[in-house]
């Protein structure tokens, strides 16, 4: 089976001809305006059940994060005060499996590795080119969140986070975040703001989104959560990580707290 004839089979192309220069132009002003994008129905329901299917039986093999970080996902500053914003730490309970741990044979890595589907991300970004990060380990990951496990607030180190949810829990688990906290590329911290968002001053947006949807999402200056799954069913979730730039890696800080490994 070719490339073309693989994607053919994971992504509904009826309801989202990716190709399309006018279909692509329709959702760049949605995407520019709110920082996020839902499109429904975006993968075929074969997809989600072979992933799902060979993620589940792999959820012992996840690490579950079991130490706290702070909004930036550094180190800690010694010369600052515990409960400055840069040193205040937030829990991120839930595990995952890493892109080494993603078979060659995956729908995931198919996706992932699609020039149609990529060109498409960079239609929509309005970027020439989108890269694979520069470690072993981050590039492509299946989140698990059972029952009371969470991902703490945070930004990204990445630019935007491409997402798909595999399999939704009972309750909880919802997105929610705060949009424009910062200006990343000015070096903002918006201690400020990220010190009003923690003790719970600030509204907070919440993104809806079901199996099968592909969500784009620009993290990197949006403070963001997953709030903790609730009854017995596991939260599932994709990650597609790119960058705009290449050689980007995620920090030996954030690769402990989130892997427990480094390599």
């Amino acid at each position: 089976m070719n490339a073309s004839s693989q994607i053919d089979r994971w992504i509904s192309k009826k309801l989202h001809p990716i190709g399309e220069a006018a279909y692509r132009n329709r959702l760049v002003e949605t995407f520019e305006k709110n920082g996020a994008l839902v499109l429904i129905g975006f993968f075929t329901a074969d997809f989600v059940t072979q992933v799902v299917a060979e993620s589940a039986e792999r959820e012992s093999e996840a690490y579950f994060a079991s130490s706290t970080h702070n909004v930036y996902l550094t180190d800690t500053d010694p010369t600052l005060p515990p409960d400055h914003p840069f040193n205040r730490q937030v829990l991120s309970s839930k595990g995952l499996i890493a892109d080494d741990q993603i078979t060659r044979e995956s729908p995931l890595r198919t996706v992932y590795e699609n020039q149609e589907f990529t060109e498409f991300l960079c239609a929509l970004l309005k970027i020439d080119q989108i890269y694979p990060y520069d470690d072993d380990l981050s590039s492509i990951n299946v989140h698990f969140a059972p029952a009371d496990k969470e991902l703490g607030w945070h930004f990204d180190n990445s630019s935007f986070a491409v997402t798909t949810l595999l399999q939704a829990p009972e309750n909880g688990g919802l997105f929610q975040y705060v949009p424009e906290v910062r200006d990343a590329d000015a070096g903002q911290m918006a201690y400020p703001r990220v010190t009003n968002i923690l003790d719970g001053n600030e509204t907070v947006n919440s993104l809806t989104f079901a199996p099968r949807d592909l969500v784009l999402f620009r993290g990197r200056n949006a403070l963001h959560r997953v709030t903790p799954t609730e009854g017995p069913t596991t939260r599932i979730l994709a990650v597609f990580a790119y960058n705009d730039q290449p050689g980007i890696g995620l920090s030996d800080s954030a690769l402990e707290t989130f892997y427990g490994r480094n390599q």
